[in-house]
């Protein structure tokens, strides 16, 4: 049975999410999200718990963030987790969920498919269960059998059990309307007006220079369109390079075949994860930023480069499609040659760089606030989302 929501508007609620690695990092797009929604959440008065993942971060102990029990007004629990490959995501939803059952919060708030595999456990105490889909990750090619079965458990049960559902692109909401038959609130992901910084670190750590690389940012994982990329960049003609920022997590093996498929060019660099002053360094100076992916829920990183102002080159899956509009260029998915082409194109032509890059930043900052997916997030919770509309 759904629960009818929270009217009162200047209510002040008891939020508990969940689904996340950790608050705060950048180990994915949906850490980046959770701590976007929290924080500013917090900061209007709320009373949010993000119920993290214990263990290190996947990147490695390095990138550890010791905070505390707070951050930014956030209040932050560890929940137990098995930390092998395809458990660390059940264990830490299960005993995630049960501690959001049993204390004292208005919404619980699921993020991605898998954790909502233990949204009945609040449900049968009758709390507001909200899930966000980042993306179909069942489609994803990283996981095994067990972690396959229970991400689609997990999308089942947000259909059964969720008061509501939010997605992140129109493909997806299509996607539960004709799978399930299920409706679902369209609400994108935002993004801030950054500041671009000079390429400092990244200079002396890489070698990299403004306007001297081509840059790919994102987890180094299969749906990524990684092998189209640094074969299509093989056969460019240029003496840019080519950047590769970001970690495999737990598929090394891939991250291995992908530095022996760019053997050879020593073009290619390998960043590994980055964050802080080298990402923004990176993000501010690169040539063209490239998304050649197969698969996408809404991509924050497409989000972030084109609010530094940046040329985009992306796959035209509708995911990225629906983010670019007519702002950027796009070619074939999975066709490294088209991809080559218009890499060619880019590099050739500088002007229209130039051109992409006046349009980019103004027409995202403007498109995809934060403080707006902020405000339709706390309508959802309050169940006055679609009366908004109806009025």
């Amino acid at each position: 049975m759904k629960n009818q929501g929270i009217a009162v508007e200047d209510t002040k609620l008891n939020i508990a999410m969940l689904g996340q690695k950790r608050v705060p990092s950048r180990e994915g797009g949906v850490e980046v999200v959770v701590e976007e929604l929290s924080v500013r959440m917090a900061r209007k008065g709320h009373n949010v718990t993000c119920l993290n993942r214990s263990g290190h971060h996947v990147a490695g102990e390095e990138y550890d963030a010791i905070v505390g029990h707070s951050y930014k007004g956030v209040r932050l629990k560890s929940v137990p987790t098995i930390n092998r490959k395809g458990y660390a995501a059940a264990t830490a939803s299960f005993f995630g969920a049960l501690l959001a059952a049993l204390g004292r919060y208005d919404v619980v708030h699921f993020h991605a498919e898998g954790p909502c595999a233990t949204m009945w456990i609040p449900k049968l105490f009758r709390k507001r269960c909200i899930a966000t889909i980042h993306g179909l990750d069942h489609r994803r090619q990283k996981w095994g059998a067990f972690a396959s079965k229970y991400i689609m458990k997990g999308e089942k049960c947000a259909v059964k059990y969720a008061d509501e559902i939010i997605v992140l692109s129109k493909s997806v909401q299509d996607y539960f309307k004709e799978t399930y038959g299920r409706d679902t609130i369209l609400i994108p992901n935002g993004v801030n007006r950054p500041v671009a910084t000079q390429p400092e670190l990244i200079s002396k750590k890489f070698g990299l220079s403004k306007d001297g690389y081509i840059l790919f940012l994102g987890r180094l994982v299969p749906e990524k369109g990684l092998e189209y990329l640094i074969r299509a960049f093989k056969e460019v003609d240029t003496d840019k390079k080519l950047v590769i920022a970001g970690g495999s997590s737990d598929m090394k093996e891939f991250e291995e075949g992908l530095k022996k498929l760019a053997a050879g060019d020593d073009r290619i660099v390998f960043t590994g994860f980055v964050q802080g002053r080298i990402l923004s360094e990176l993000l501010s100076n690169c040539y063209t930023y490239v998304l050649p992916s197969d698969l996408e829920g809404m991509p924050l990183t497409l989000l972030e480069a084109m609010s530094y102002g940046q040329c985009c080159l992306v796959s035209d899956i509708p995911e990225c499609i629906d983010v670019v509009e007519d702002k950027a260029m796009a070619f074939k998915k999975g066709d490294y040659k088209d991809l080559r082409d218009k890499l060619q194109i880019l590099l050739s032509d500088p002007d229209m760089v130039v051109r992409y890059r006046q349009d980019a930043a103004p027409f995202v900052c403007e498109k995809y606030k934060w403080d707006k997916v902020v405000e339709d997030t706390l309508d959802v919770y309050r169940g006055t989302y679609k009366k908004k509309f109806s009025n």
